[in-house]
C-alpha cells in the first residue's frame, strides 16, 4: 500500500479501532508448494486480542478461523506441517477496508478547477495492514487445536453477536446467540471442518486518503460536494472528509509547536 506522508496514520489505537469496528480482513500468503497456488487470499473475520488496552504501541495478535476444505487452509496446513517452529517463517498479509470510500469528481475542487482547471478525478479510501508470523492450528486430534478453535468460535460470536448485532444481554430479546445455543455434538464436528490461525503482528499500517492532499479550500469543496449529494455514504464521506482535515491542522499544529 502507497503510504503517502499526508494520508499515512501510524497512530496504533486509531488502526486497532479500524480493525475491531470492521473485522473482515483479506488474508493474504505466499507458500511455496507443489500442490497449492504461491499466492492465495481468503477473506476472514478477526479477533484482535490486546493485552494492555491502555497501551499506544501494542499491536496486538490477530486470531481467526477457516474453512479446511478452503485450499488456502490446506496450503497453510501443508506449510505447518513441515515447519521446525510453530509459526512459519513467511510474513503473511491482512488487509482490514474502511467501509467508507467514494469516487471524487474534480467538480468538488472550487478553488483549484476555476482558477487552473489543473484537477483530475481521484478515489478517496482508508484501509490498514497488518504484517506478521502466522501460526496455524490444523491437527483436529490436537487438544492444543481443539482448545484454540472452540475458544475462537465463541469469542468471535460473542464480540459479532454484541458489537454488531448489538444484542447486549439486557432483556430476553437483546439476548445474542451463544455458541453453547447449539447441540454440542454439532459444535464438535463442525469444529473438524475448521482450522485455527493466529498472527503475531509485527508491522500495522494505516492509510486515510481523505483529501489531505488538497489545498484547505478545494477540501470545503469536497466536504460541502459530498454533503450536497443527498445520500447516506456522501454524507458519511462528508463527515470523514472533514474529520481528517482538522486532524491535519491539529497535527500540523502540534508540530509547529
Amino acid at each position: 500500500m502507497y503510504l503517502r506522508s499526508d494520508h499515512t496514520d501510524a497512530d496504533t489505537a486509531t488502526l486497532r479501532r479500524l480493525i475491531r469496528e470492521n473485522p473482515l480482513g483479506i488474508i493474504t500468503t505466499a507458500l511455496p508448494s507443489d500442490n497449492f497456488p504461491l499466492l492465495q487470499c481468503s477473506h476472514i473475520p478477526f479477533l484482535l486480542d490486546i493485552e494492555d488496552e491502555s497501551s499506544e504501541t501494542e499491536k496486538g495478535v490477530l486470531r481467526g478461523h477457516m474453512a479446511r476444505a478452503n485450499p488456502h487452509s490446506k496450503a497453510l496446513a501443508e506449510a505447518a506441517a513441515s515447519s521446525p517452529d510453530a509459526y512459519l517463517e513467511q510474513e503473511v498479509l491482512v488487509l482490514f477496508n474502511f467501509p467508507v470510500h467514494h469516487y471524487v469528481t474534480p467538480k468538488f475542487y472550487t478553488e483549484t478547477k476555476p482558477d487552473t482547471g489543473k484537477v483530475v478525478p481521484t478515489w478517496n479510501y482508508a484501509a490498514a495492514q497488518v504484517y506478521g508470523k502466522i501460526k496455524v492450528y490444523h491437527d483436529s486430534k490436537s487438544d492444543e487445536a481443539g482448545s484454540f478453535l472452540g475458544q475462537q468460535i465463541s469469542d468471535l460470536s460473542d464480540m459479532s453477536e454484541k458489537t454488531i448485532m448489538g444484542y447486549t444481554g439486557e432483556g430476553l430479546a437483546q439476548k445474542g446467540w451463544k455458541v453453547t445455543d447449539a447441540p454440542e455434538k454439532y459444535i464438535e464436528l463442525l469444529k473438524k471442518a475448521i482450522i485455527g490461525i493466529e498472527i503475531k503482528i509485527d508491522r500495522l499500517e494505516g492509510k486515510f486518503k481523505m483529501s489531505q492532499e488538497m489545498s484547505e479550500g478545494d477540501r470545503a469543496g469536497v466536504i460541502n460536494g459530498f454533503k450536497k449529494l443527498g445520500t447516506e455514504l456522501g454524507t458519511k464521506m462528508s463527515e470523514t472528509v472533514e474529520e481528517r482535515s482538522e486532524l491535519k491542522k491539529t497535527r500540523k499544529a502540534a508540530k509547529a509547536q
